[in-house]
């Protein structure tokens, strides 16, 4: 009798970008309350995700994305590590089932230092998990995480005030080897840094080109699709600065909406690949098809 599975597949899928391989690897899903999102009533957030058959309160997929270039391999954001929920921190189990060890991978992105997106750079003892990788973040980035008057503000308002803690311990095992960069910086062959501020000040995405192709993986321009793609103006508690975070979703929409511009997000249902295509006054998110082939 063959046994009723018992674990899900790998979360992993394999995408070409010209002669660049993107993987996106699965570090799992988090449940979150749906207070989290503001400026607009919890009913008709509800409402929003029930219609779109997803559960309520909300639950975000986490991704992270292995890139192949020219003989190398990144890894952009690094997931929540085991310190966060069961249903996340599978990023290392997804990584063996692709045949990386992680001291394959030679540089590390860092979208920006939350703990879902950088609690997998080192273990419970302060050891890096990567231990042959740089660390590249923006400037922005590193700064304020280093800045005791945002860690104050974070502490008064409850924004993050616990970050401020966790972002140095996992920083440490690779201070030298940081490799800040600006806005437009080439991090790795092929993807340049692009700095989408507002959810942190140096919070980033990474356009990977190569031929005619591109992707831009925009790390948390969305948390929950279902709601802030049709409404923009709905922002996170976890956003430094909402309103500029706002106008960076609303910018980053209408250039992929208008240069049909592949993008892959953190928060995007896996493997996190979509296209915004307009929609009367705002846009629309359609998923991009599975493929075997890449």
């Amino acid at each position: 009798m063959v046994a009723v599975p018992e674990f899900q597949v790998p979360g992993l899928h394999h995408r070409r970008v010209g002669d660049i391989v993107v993987t996106a690897v699965s570090d799992g899903y988090l449940n979150g309350s749906n207070a989290a999102l503001q400026n607009m009533e919890q009913d008709r957030i509800a409402e929003l995700l029930v219609g779109a058959f997803r559960p309520t309160p909300r639950r975000g997929s986490v991704n992270t994305f292995l890139i192949w270039s020219q003989g190398r391999v990144a890894l952009i954001d690094t997931g929540c590590g085991p310190h966060m929920q069961p249903t996340a921190g599978k990023l290392f189990s997804n990584l063996a089932a692709a045949h990386v060890p992680p001291e394959a991978v030679d540089t590390v992105l860092l979208t920006h230092m939350h703990p879902d997106h950088s609690n997998g750079l080192a273990d419970v003892h302060g050891e890096a998990l990567f231990p042959q990788a740089e660390l590249g973040l923006h400037e922005a980035e590193l700064a304020y995480w280093q800045d005791p008057e945002a860690a104050r503000v974070a502490a008064e308002s409850k924004q993050g005030v616990l970050y401020f803690a966790n972002a140095p311990a996992q920083l440490a095992p690779y201070r030298d080897r940081l490799k800040p960069f600006g806005d437009g910086a080439e991090v790795f062959p092929g993807v340049t840094a692009v700095h989408l501020p507002g959810h942190t000040p140096g919070h980033s995405g990474y356009r990977i080109a190569s031929g005619d192709e591109q992707l831009l993986i925009w790390g948390d321009i969305i948390h929950v699709p279902e709601v802030q793609v049709p409404h923009p103006e709905v922002t996170m508690q976890f956003d430094v600065d909402p309103a500029q975070a706002i106008a960076t979703r609303k910018r980053t929409f209408d250039m992929v909406a208008a240069d049909r511009m592949l993008v892959a997000g953190m928060h995007v249902h896996f493997p996190g690949y979509a296209h915004l295509r307009r929609q009367g006054s705002g846009v629309e998110l359609i998923q991009e098809a599975w493929t075997l082939p890449f």
